[in-house]
């Protein structure tokens, strides 16, 4: 009997941990990463990879708080654990991307037919403001984020192309290519490509941050997606291949009228839609309360409809109240504007978007050629 019971303690202590292990993609991994090729675990020091080796990213890694992790230009991270695949990075740690033009670095899948969806992608957790509070807790990787400090740093991305993102934890999480949670406008952030999210490409929960040269390229959610509280500028976006809508921005999605409430300026965009995309939910949605939205210098191609927008009681009055706003724009196709948003503004072929019009920009074939 004595062992009987042992055996069904044992096995119900192994079920408890397997359980544990997989209950939300969290920091369960303790060990310490100091070095070598394979990318696993926690860094609690000042950390510098080296561009000279190949990295294996076989397990989630997580840059603990007082810490930072550096990755030189040309270093190539491959993920081969699927969901359990991500880099983090806590409130108060530090990442520094120093990626150059043509030599970025870059985070892809080790599967010999890459595809989107095959490992988690890079969170980033500040301490800038949102309005979920100063302690919210991030929908994958589990780290708290938010706060007080609007000039907040997490360190700087510059050169970085990252591919196949996008993991599915589950029916309502799932990875981005870069998810960006409470991050401050002391960060650097500058020449990102994400290519084939399974997901969002990339995605700003609250925060301060400003952003350039960002380009999505086949996202199967929206392309970019800004909610919380997002405050900040998105300077020169290249987006193509879009699933649902090219920027989703939004201001809460359980009380559309909290504070503070999103402020998102967008400038010199293209954004083309892409064979054998949908564009369900157009260039624009304005959605969930919107908040102040400004687009300028906005080109886009392949659009039946300009815009959709949530049907709400604080989106609407957002929108009378002029909200949102279009200062220039240009596409070369017969749309529909439902809210009539562009009626006083002058499609102007002029525009030049993200650099090149309608075509695709030299720094994003510069950041997709690149090896």
């Amino acid at each position: 009997m004595k062992k009987s019971i042992l055996s069904i303690l044992a096995a119900a202590a192994l079920l408890f941990a397997s359980c544990s292990n997989d209950s939300d993609n969290s920091t369960a991994t303790t060990t310490e990463y100091t070095s070598g090729s394979n990318l696993t675990g926690h860094i609690t020091d000042d950390i510098t990879l080296d561009a000279s080796v190949e990295y294996d990213l076989s397990a989630e890694l997580i840059v603990d708080e007082g810490a930072s992790l550096t990755i030189p230009a040309g270093t190539v991270i491959k993920a081969s654990g699927q969901t359990s695949s991500y880099i983090a990075v806590s409130r108060g740690a530090q990442i520094f991307i120093e990626g150059e033009e043509n030599n970025p670095v870059v985070m892809t899948s080790a599967e010999e037919t890459p595809a989107n969806g095959d490992w988690g992608g890079l969170v980033i957790c500040g301490a800038a403001p949102t309005n979920l509070g100063d302690d919210a807790t991030s929908e994958v990787a589990n780290l708290q984020y938010g706060g007080t400090e609007s000039t907040d740093s997490s360190g700087s991305i510059e050169y970085l192309r990252i591919e196949y993102t996008g993991a599915t934890f589950n029916a309502s999480k799932e990875f981005n290519g870069v998810s960006f949670f409470g991050v401050g406008s002391g960060t650097t952030v500058t020449n990102i490509l994400a290519y084939e999210a399974g997901d969002d490409g990339l995605e700003f929960f609250g925060g301060t941050v400003n952003a350039s040269n960002l380009a999505v390229i086949n996202a199967y959610d929206d392309s970019i997606d800004a909610a919380d509280g997002f405050s900040g500028t998105l300077d020169t976006v290249y987006i193509e291949g879009v699933t649902k809508a090219a920027f989703e921005v939004s201001n809460n999605s359980d009380n559309e009228a909290k504070t503070p409430e999103t402020n998102a300026k967008i400038k010199n965009a293209t954004i083309v839609k892409g064979t054998d995309f949908g564009a369900s939910e157009n260039v624009i949605n304005y959605k969930e309360g919107g908040g102040t939205q400004n687009y300028e210098n906005l080109v886009f191609s392949g659009f039946d409809t300009f815009a959709k927008y949530s049907t709400d009681a604080v989106t609407s009055e957002n929108l009378e109240e002029g909200k949102l706003t279009v200062t220039s724009y240009y596409s070369p196709d017969t749309f529909t504007d439902v809210q009539g948003i562009l009626t006083d503004v002058t499609n102007d072929d002029t525009l030049v978007g993200a650099g090149s019009g309608t075509s695709e920009p030299t720094w994003v074939a510069e950041l997709k050629a690149a090896e």
